[in-house]
């Protein structure tokens, strides 16, 4: 254990670094970003919190003895009721919910389509760019449903971008200093969409209650696990409906730096 009572470390970067267990008591974490970070089983006592932006997934989250992720989830499927449905239990509600991903793409495309190309490669506050974005949502499709439910071993495409803290991994493309055409990444975010259309358009209840074949070969997931299909096309569901919504926000940011 190191102890580093009284010591200046701002401005520290902690990468991979295990810090569970550790004790922070009159420590300043002001100005600090935190990403990709488990944060299970946390107690802070006697905190000040202000002007915090936090984005997560939240469970049993109490701040001053009040769970605030049910409000959190609430407040959410308040502003838009379509995020209701992306917790669908039944074929046919996979279908609906394929549904709603689709139609909620197509204005956000067509609102990216309307900006320079050179400004969806453009980051916003460090953020992946728009491309980026629907690289990692290829990756995605690519490894739930062509991996899990499919059964490719190897289903990747070249240009799909896997989340930035994944340690490199045998068989998984990684290659974020690529400018490909934005036509191009959306031609090949089609296809892996239809893939999914064409899964939840045959979907049985059988086969949502079943567990997908032990995963053969290097990749994400690892080799041998299994999942109930049920949740490999939720965690889909939950990767459009999350990065759709960062991409219109990062839009708006990159058409409001257009318009001054």
């Amino acid at each position: 254990m190191t102890d580093f009572r009284g010591q200046d470390l701002s401005g520290s970067t902690f990468d991979w670094t295990d810090l569970s267990g550790s004790t922070f008591t009159c420590a300043s974490l002001s100005n600090t970003v935190i990403t990709g970070t488990d944060l299970h089983h946390v107690r802070m006592r006697g905190v000040e919190l202000m002007d915090v932006d936090i984005s997560g997934e939240l469970t049993d989250v109490v701040v001053n003895g009040v769970d605030i992720a049910p409000l959190v989830e609430a407040e959410l499927d308040r502003r838009d009721p379509r995020r209701s449905r992306m917790r669908p239990t039944d074929p046919d509600g996979f279908r609906q919910a394929w549904d709603v991903v689709e139609e909620m793409w197509q204005p956000t495309v067509a609102r990216a389509r309307r900006l320079d190309p050179d400004q969806l490669h453009a980051s916003v506050d460090g953020e992946w760019s728009f491309v980026e974005t629907l690289r990692h949502l290829v990756f995605a499709t690519e490894s739930w449903v062509g991996r899990c439910i499919l059964g490719d071993p190897s289903p990747w495409h070249p240009l799909s971008l896997p989340w930035d803290e994944m340690p490199d991994t045998e068989g998984i493309p990684r290659d974020r200093g690529v400018r490909p055409s934005v036509e191009g990444v959306l031609a090949l975010r089609h296809d892996r969409m239809a893939m999914v259309r064409r899964v939840v358009d045959g979907l049985t209840d059988g086969q949502l209650a079943s567990e997908t074949d032990p995963l053969v070969g290097p990749g994400w997931p690892p080799e041998g696990s299994t999942f109930p299909v049920q949740e490999c096309l939720r965690i889909v569901l939950n990767e459009e409906w999350e990065h759709r919504r960062y991409a219109e926000r990062d839009l708006a940011a990159l058409e409001e730096s257009t318009a001054t």
